[in-house]
């Protein structure tokens, strides 16, 4: 558990995912400074890890589409989870990576919306291009890095009036309020449990704003050494580089 500048060992053993499900969060008399220590992913064996696409009304302006009438939603594999310092790795076959900063759901006990993160949700632009499934384009490994830990619900008061932005190499990329979201949090879980169970510790990566490299005039892609920040206030940010 992260309190203030410092980090608490779980009594008892627990997991995340136990907290998720409804364990008490008792801290044990173990603690760090944040400073001292490498922050991973805060659910790095996720059972599910969902994606939204389209859900920003200037994201879907940027690539042409029409705004869609029910929500878009895709599997990122469990492989793609990274810690939020990353580094993300491209594969050969992958000419066009881009990034896309996300608000990111975090699923709790009997399926509710527990709390959230910070992700990126990393795409082959040139293999989503070509490819009618997206599982290669936005799976791949190390393409979901994700954190920096979990705030929970009770923290954020209105989920769509958050500020998410995104830069790479400290140039501002992306800049926009939840409130262009298509669909609201409550109803990308809604909609997604109408057919799939969802269980603690499950991830659904909400969408990205406008601002993509992909939507840049010419196209500006990620390639070895670049940095990207993605901050979402007051859930904090995750930084990290591509290899």
């Amino acid at each position: 558990m992260v309190e203030d500048d410092r980090v608490h060992a779980l009594a008892g053993g627990l997991s995340v995912v136990d907290v998720l499900s409804g364990a008490a969060a008792n801290i044990a008399g173990e603690s760090w400074a944040l400073s001292e220590v490498t922050l991973l992913a805060p659910v790095p064996e996720s059972a599910t890890v969902y994606g939204i696409g389209m859900n920003y009304a200037k994201h879907t302006a940027e690539l042409g589409a029409e705004i869609p009438a029910s929500p878009v939603v895709f599997v990122k594999v469990r492989g793609s989870v990274a810690p939020p310092g990353g580094p993300i790795r491209c594969p050969e076959v992958v000419r066009r990576l881009d990034y896309e900063g996300e608000l990111t759901i975090v699923i709790g006990a009997g399926g509710r919306l527990a709390g959230f993160c910070v992700a990126d949700d990393v795409t082959a632009r040139d293999l989503q291009g070509r490819e009618p499934q997206w599982a290669r384009a936005k799976g791949a490994d190390t393409f979901c890095p994700v954190g920096p830990w979990v705030t929970t619900a009770d923290e954020v008061p209105d989920s769509g009036r958050l500020v998410v932005r995104t830069w790479v190499n400290r140039e501002p990329r992306q800049e926009s309020s939840t409130a262009d979201m298509i669909f609201g949090c409550d109803e990308l879980v809604r909609f997604i449990a109408e057919t799939c169970t969802l269980r603690p510790g499950d991830l659904i990566l909400t969408g990205t704003p406008g601002g993509v490299g992909m939507g840049m005039d010419p196209p500006q892609f990620l390639k070895s050494g670049d940095v990207v920040r993605i901050e979402i206030d007051p859930r904090g940010y995750i930084v990290h580089s591509v290899a």
